[in-house]
This record gives structure tokens, sequence and C-alpha cells, in this order.
């Protein structure tokens, strides 16, 4: 599994404009971690990350990604 770095979790949290938007931001990451985790033990596996996460994302009801779509 692949988490993001201190400095990708740091980047995001200054962007913020306010302290509390910068609060907001930390909340957000820790929730958003618990989920990923709790996703990942109830489905037995590591969720997809970065590029295969998007191409699984992407798939329509037909089972096709934008990527096969663009090919026809």
């Amino acid at each position: 599994m692949r988490h993001e770095s201190a400095e990708e979790i740091t980047m995001g949290i200054e962007q913020a404009p306010t302290e509390k938007g910068k609060q907001a931001a930390r909340g957000f990451r820790k929730a958003t971690a618990n989920e990923e985790r709790k996703v990942e033990a109830e489905k037995g596996s590591d969720l997809a990350k970065g590029a295969d996460r998007f191409e699984e994302r992407s798939k329509s009801s037909d089972g096709k990604s934008a990527g096969e779509k663009q090919r026809l």
C-alpha cells in the first residue's frame, strides 16, 4: 500500500489560507486515511493507488474505461 509522504500531506495542509482551513485539512486527511483502512480491511486487499486507482474509478457501467472508449 502506498501512503502519501509527510511532505505531500504537509503541502496540502499548508495550501489552506486560514488556520481554520488548515485544521479542516488535517481532519479531512485523518478521516480519509481511517476510511481507506476500513475499506481495505473489509475488501481484504489494498485499494489501487495513483494511475491504477484513476483507471479503476473511470470504468463506467459497461465495464469500459475512458481509455478503452477513446481507442474505439
